[in-house]
């Protein structure tokens, strides 16, 4: 997600932090915030995901009027795209570097990049294809705050199952 302008506001914090269940008071209560390390009220870990709604091109964002990918089998009718092979892709896993605290205020952008590339053979798949792809956030000084490393997998062939 190579977002160009995503503003990291309190209420979208607060409300990141109940969808995922986390009730840390340092992500909605400033008072209580200005008594810990930060000083402030901060973003939970996973919070930079949210940048995707502000891509308008984000392939997972459902678009008004358009049949929708979506994390179902086919919700909307549309298909997938993949890639080649008859293969399945999935999300492998999801890493995040900080280098600073992400904070109220903050106004990130984003730069994608591609990571390392590797094999595997799997048992009822066939070749397993690692893809690794890197989004650096910088806030609004172009100062590096998150790096985000995420793996996704593409099998040879469908698993078939059983």
């Amino acid at each position: 997600m190579a977002v160009e302008r995503f503003p990291v506001e309190a209420g979208q914090i607060m409300l990141f932090a109940r969808s995922v269940g986390d009730d840390n008071q340092i992500y909605y209560d400033a008072e209580y915030a200005a008594t810990t390390e930060p000083g402030v009220t901060i973003a939970p870990p996973t919070f930079v995901q949210a940048s995707a709604q502000f891509d308008p091109d984000y392939f997972l964002r459902p678009k008004i009027g358009q049949a929708w990918f979506g994390s179902g089998k086919e919700p909307s009718g549309a298909q997938s795209g993949g890639g080649g092979g008859g293969g399945t892709g999935l999300h492998a896993e999801q890493h995040y570097e900080y280098h600073r605290q992400l904070k109220v205020g903050d106004v990130l952008h984003a730069k994608e990049g591609e990571g390392r590339s590797w094999e595997r053979e799997g048992r009822r798949g066939g070749k397993l294809t690692f893809n690794e792809s890197v989004t650096e956030y910088y806030d609004q000084n172009d100062e590096l705050v998150i790096t985000a490393r995420s793996v996704g997998v593409r099998t040879e062939r469908v698993v078939e199952q059983g």
